[in-house]
């Protein structure tokens, strides 16, 4: 049975041409004697308490006719909860979720053992009735008379009526629904009669089987025949066995009683019971039933437990978090957050992510590779790959263990996203380093600068008066500045600047543009703060075009051209994403369709792209940042050899946080390293079991993105970066002087073949 009919099955509509809908004489007859028994044997009044509408009725044969000729034909049984599937971009299994652990599946794929053995145990006669069974009614009913509870006699058709009406219950949340479906009364066993009766007359004895074996509790966590299979044999419910179908179809009747699992030897009797009964009815030969009983509990079993969540995840459950926060937040589909959650955990979605396997892997084994989880270091590191052009995640790892640290017993495990923001269940990010000096040079750049200008890199100090912030002049302050390492290097070009990361030369730069600006272009190409503002911090920051519940801004003191705001990684990798796709920026966003339990597509994400930088503008920076991988570039150890490259290094002060971030035209990545829970320096530390003095991106950092970016890359064409029409070509080596003036502004090291400063901040 196709979905389509699950669903039909699930949704009796009304139909206009059967508005007034009848029972057949049989049918009538059988249920007035049903009720008659019902009534007389379980007194007269019990029936007049439980069921007013009959007492006031009149005469009892009119009110039993009444009763049985206004049969339902609009009864709406919500779909059953199913578990949803979030899957990679090939389509391969990384978490499900749900609320009950039910696969639905049509009539084919369920064994016509499990069939033939739920109709044996639940109901001999089920395609001999027109829904309610009259015999077993009979019995139900002396069983009530002689001190039994007010149960059984139900057929298969009444037991799914009330599952369906538990279920409906169930997903609304609504206690009162359920407590009706489930009580001890007359009243609600004439109620399941009636919407059973309207059932037989819409759907096949098939249709409905295959309904209620989807729909009942096969096990203490399972819901439907497929899950319990799965759970209990390792195999899908077309595949069990003979003992195996015995087994499921008696579990349901006292899924916890039965479990063969926790109670192995009840649970045999139990089946034995059904064998029993399907061997008395001629479903099996007497030598099937002797084969079957004498087949163990333990024989049978390969239990099989389901994970529930992104626990499941494996390399993955990181980014399964911020796959599930972006489901969540996103309006798009569902009618509020509310109606998403309960979609997620109960609607058989398929969530289709932007998650490339291949990559996936890559970047795992290159993080873990240069951080093992529980390193002696305690430093944790990151990665985070963006497609260029499309805002795809391609792959977000990081060397932490996932989960709850108390449901582990684990003071390091945790289950927040070092790569993303507070709304995607990540943290406030990181101190950017250098890597943020690439918004200086693409303003430096889009002012009409180019990379061949020379700038002193000597120490000093800028005194107020230096910095243009048109945004908030009131920032502007005495900054005393030095490279790191102490070194004094000259007059330099911007290129060679960049690929060694002169901090002076950076501030001599920004001193020529506005900060405000700066601060616009780096929010334009995607950097972000992990934090969300307040309203307070809104009102507080509105000068910078701060927004509740958005992303703190970027306050342009002289100081944040080096890097000292904080950046998430995977916000780093789309900035540097924009210059890759020649000034796109794409939204990064982590799934591309959503998909009912019918297969339909309810929602898609496709890209969101906007130009934020002139195309020329963005080859001419992506230009310059390749000199920073070439060979004496403070970015070398990332160059991935006959592949262009191109990146920026960063390093904070005290070695606080270390970066790496670099692009080819068809991804882009940021690798971070560092410690989550605040600024701790990476100094005198063996990570790895190798010793460092200090750990600078350029050294510790780019080997993990060269390591990561080779293996993602491998059998993917070599592109090449294109030339921009601004380019300007360097000037020509001046005449070699015998002697040279020792200012500043004559010492120069060769343009773009520096030695690399491996302590750069």
């Amino acid at each position: 049975m196709s979905k389509n009919q699950y669903s039909e099955l699930m949704a009796i509509e009304q139909n206009p041409n059967h508005a007034e809908r009848h029972l057949k004489p049989k049918q009538l007859l059988v249920a007035l004697g049903a009720f008659f028994l019902l009534t007389v044997l379980g007194g007269a009044a019990l029936a007049a308490t439980a069921i007013p509408a009959i007492a006031a009725a009149g005469t009892a044969t009119n009110a039993l006719t009444h009763l049985f000729e206004d049969v339902p034909t609009d009864i709406d049984f919500t779909q059953p909860s199913e578990q949803s599937r979030i899957v990679a971009s090939d389509g391969s299994l990384i978490a499900n979720f749900y609320a009950e652990n039910r696969i639905v599946v049509d009539s084919e794929s369920i064994s016509p053992l499990i069939k033939d053995a739920a109709v044996s145990i639940e109901d001999e006669r089920f395609y001999e009735h027109n829904g309610v069974d009259a015999q077993g009614i009979i019995g139900a009913a002396i069983n009530n008379v002689t001190g039994g509870n007010l149960a059984g006699g139900s057929s298969i058709t009444q037991q799914y009526v009330k599952n369906a009406l538990i279920e409906e219950g169930r997903i609304n949340d609504d206690n009162v629904a359920i407590a009706k479906a489930t009580e001890t009364s007359l009243a609600r066993k004439l109620n399941e009669a009636r919407f059973a009766i309207a059932l037989e007359n819409k759907l096949t004895k098939d249709e409905i089987l295959t309904a209620y074996l989807n729909i009942a509790q096969f096990g203490p966590s399972q819901w439907g025949v497929e899950s319990a299979s799965r759970y209990f044999f390792g195999v899908s419910a077309k595949d069990v066995t003979l003992p195996q179908a015995a087994m499921l179809a008696g579990v349901t009747q006292a899924p916890a009683r039965w479990d063969p699992v926790k109670n192995p030897e009840d649970a045999k009797i139990r089946r034995d019971v059904v064998l029993g009964k399907m061997k008395e009815l001629g479903y099996i030969t007497a030598e099937d039933y002797d084969a079957a009983v004498n087949t163990s509990i333990e024989d049978m079993l390969n239990v099989t437990p389901a994970s529930n969540g992104c626990e499941m995840g494996g390399n993955a459950a990181f980014f399964c978090e911020t796959v599930v926060a972006d489901l969540l937040n996103s309006n798009a589909w569902g009618k509020d957050r509310q109606d998403r959650v309960n979609q997620l955990y109960r609607g058989g979605l398929t969530i289709v992510t932007t998650l490339d396997r291949t990559k996936q892997d890559a970047a795992y084994d290159a993080v873990i590779g240069g951080v093992p989880i529980d390193d002696q270091s305690s430093v944790e590191a990151s990665i985070a790959s963006v497609e260029p052009g499309t805002g795809k995640v391609l792959a977000m790892v990081q060397n932490t263990r996932y989960g709850s640290p108390e449901a582990l017993n684990d003071p390091d495990a945790t289950k927040v996203n070092l790569n993303v923001d507070t709304t995607r269940g990540g943290g406030s990010g990181f101190q950017a380093g250098s890597t943020f000096k690439v918004f200086t040079l693409v303003d430096w750049i889009k002012q009409g600068h180019n990379q061949w200008e020379r700038l002193s890199t000597s120490p000093r100090t800028f005194p107020r008066n230096t910095w243009t912030i048109s945004c908030a002049p009131e920032l502007a302050d005495q900054w005393p500045l030095g490279n790191s390492g102490g070194v004094n290097p000259g007059i330099q070009s911007v290129r060679n600047i960049t690929a060694n990361s002169y901090n002076v030369g950076y501030a001599n730069m920004a001193a020529q543009l506005d900060l405000c600006d700066i601060s616009k272009t780096a929010s334009a190409m995607g950097a972000e703060n992990g934090q969300m503002a307040t309203a307070d911090q809104a009102a507080e920051l509105a000068q910078f075009g701060a927004v509740e519940g958005r992303p703190l801004p970027f306050v342009p003191r002289p100081t944040f051209i080096i890097g000292t705001e904080n950046v998430t990684p995977l916000s780093m990798a789309n900035a540097y994403a924009t210059l890759a796709a020649e000034g796109m920026k794409c939204e990064t966003h982590t799934f591309t369709e959503i998909q009912s339990s019918n297969g339909d597509v309810i929602a898609t994400q496709e890209p969101e792209c906007d130009r934020v930088i002139d195309r020329e503008v963005a080859l001419e920076v992506t230009d310059v940042l390749r000199a920073v991988t070439a060979p004496g570039g403070s970015g070398s150890a990332g160059g991935l050899g006959d592949r262009p490259v191109a990146g920026k290094t960063g390093t904070t002060d005290e070695s606080w946080h270390a970066w790496f971030a670099g692009f080819v035209p068809q991804v882009s990545t940021a690798v971070w390293m560092g410690h989550s829970e605040g600024n701790i320096p990476m100094r005198n530390v063996v990570i790895n079991g190798q010793y460092y003095r200090n750990v600078f991106g350029g050294t510790v950092v780019a080997p993990i993105f060269r390591n990561y970016m080779s293996r993602a890359m491998d059998g993917v064409p070599v592109e090449q970066f294109e030339r921009s029409s601004i380019h300007v070509e360097p000037p020509r080596p001046a005449p070699r002087r015998e002697e040279r003036d020792d200012s500043d502004e004559q010492q120069e090291q060769p343009a773009d073949t520096g030695e690399a400063d491996d302590t750069e901040e």
